[in-house]
């Protein structure tokens, strides 16, 4: 099943819970600053709580606010019954700090998973495991490689992926190219997180049996998006980008949100 189609079935599930809810799940989205990029997903969320009949608070915050005025926000959401989750949209400026966000945001409403006592999976590794699950990918003893080792992505994914029995190597910009040829070369299941366009090719190696997820969202010269690998590579599977991981994310936000609105 195509991951647009598996996201639309899913939605409808959503539908149908919300219906048999006690109350309806609710979202405060925390933008700070003017980020075009931040912008357009905040639009993308806001978009599949309607869809779901879900509610989303949008709060925007200018890029001179203090890092202070924030957790005080973020305080107040944690303390109103009515709010079920709470969304920092990342990146925030440089004078705040994302663990001190993480920090104060209250773990019962962590719908991002990024606080280590939040009882929510990281919604990026949540929607790509969920989904190869769905698509019936073996996770027990395959030889499983991450490229790249982000807090809210490449660490939480090894993680995910070691809780479901694989053999799990991370790669990284320090990585030599020898090794990088090698692990590649004898994965069933890659992901790729590192945020550079096309950075694997056709030039390496892999088992016409790998699955490949790639996270990578890159604004390329020609104006469009394009994913951390080339597009076709000679696999068996290949998410796509756009229309691949990134509706994955945003479901299993939802499906956060959902379970903490319970």
């Amino acid at each position: 099943m195509d991951i647009k189609t598996y996201v639309s079935e899913r939605k409808e599930a959503l539908k149908k819970a919300v219906l048999s809810a006690k109350k309806v799940p609710t979202l405060a989205i925390i933008v700070v600053g003017n980020n075009p990029a931040s912008e357009s997903y905040v639009r993308g969320k806001m978009k599949d709580a309607a869809e779901v009949g879900f509610k989303a608070i949008d709060t925007h915050l200018e890029e001179s606010v203090s890092q202070d005025e924030l957790l005080a926000l973020i305080k107040r959401y944690n303390e109103n019954p009515e709010i079920d989750g709470i969304l920092v949209q990342l990146p925030v400026p440089k004078h705040i700090s994302d663990q001190a966000i993480h920090r104060a945001v209250a773990p019962e409403k962590d719908v991002d998973g990024f606080s280590p006592i939040s009882p929510f999976e990281c919604c990026t590794p949540k929607g790509i495991c969920d989904y190869l699950s769905a698509e019936g990918f073996a996770f027990r003893g395959k030889n499983a490689v991450v490229i790249g080792r982000s807090a809210i992505v490449g660490k939480p994914m090894a993680k995910m992926l070691l809780a479901r029995d694989c053999n799990v190597t991370m790669l990284h910009s320090k990585t030599s190219e020898e090794d990088k040829c090698f692990y590649l070369a004898h994965a069933d299941l890659v992901v790729v997180a590192i945020g550079k366009e096309g950075m694997i090719d056709a030039s390496y190696r892999f088992k016409p049996t790998c699955w490949i997820v790639d996270v990578g969202i890159n604004r390329g010269e020609d104006g469009h998006l394009h994913g951390d690998c080339v597009p076709n590579l000679p696999v068996e599977r290949q998410t796509p980008v756009p229309g691949g991981v990134g509706l994955l994310t945003r479901l299993a936000l939802l499906e956060n949100l959902l379970e903490a609105s319970k």
